[in-house]
């Protein structure tokens, strides 16, 4: 039976993170929580730099949920959009309207109505809270999980256990804060997901 690996010391990550990733911030590019809303659901599993290149047009077009339009299929399928995959432009667009029609066309914030919007899971919400209303939130994905059970600050491969190891951990070496934009970065940094096919 394979043994956990040694936790490594929590206040020691965090000082790390600080030195190496100073204003670590999120990569997508957004004015406003609709746009990182749409932006986030659209790069579950592209990178930022293809969501990037697409959402500019994208938000032109549409600005902001608005009652009396309806996103088009194609404006997320065409080729000039990168491919996006389908289920994530149907994602993108199902999040908005049940943003309009629960929420009076803004964006909620608590992780309990983020999460119950089409499309959006605990990760996006986190990095709404977060980024978008300061609220403190560990988003984890697959390089956060890979990194966090090389250090041994988890035993978990489920992505909620994980968020719950860690919030424990970085309150006990931290006093509080925390720094999840920096673990982000350095866990891409260090890990590589799958490629999309």
């Amino acid at each position: 039976m394979s043994r956990a690996p040694a936790a490594a010391p929590v206040g020691d990550v965090l000082a790390f993170l600080g030195r190496e990733y100073p204003g670590a911030r999120v990569l997508l590019a957004f004015r406003n929580p609709f746009e990182l809303l749409v932006a986030t659901v659209l790069a579950a599993q592209c990178t930022d730099e293809r969501v990037n290149r697409v959402t500019p047009g994208l938000f032109r077009a549409y600005p902001a949920p608005h009652p009396s339009r309806r996103f088009r299929r194609e404006s997320w399928r065409r080729p000039s959009a990168h491919r996006l995959l389908p289920e994530q432009g149907e994602s993108g667009p199902g999040s908005v309207r049940g943003d309009r029609s629960r929420h009076g066309g803004r964006v909620p914030e608590t992780m309990e109505e983020l999460t119950a919007l089409p499309g959006v899971g605990r990760k996006t919400a986190s990095i709404l809270l977060g980024a978008c209303f300061g609220i403190p939130a560990l988003p984890v994905d697959t390089h956060v999980a890979r990194v966090s059970f090389r250090l041994g600050l988890t035993r978990s491969k489920d992505p909620v256990r994980i968020e719950e190891d860690l919030a424990v951990a970085v309150r006990g070496g931290s006093g509080g804060s925390s720094r999840p934009d920096s673990a982000g970065t350095a866990g891409r940094s260090a890990s590589r997901a799958s490629p999309v096919r």
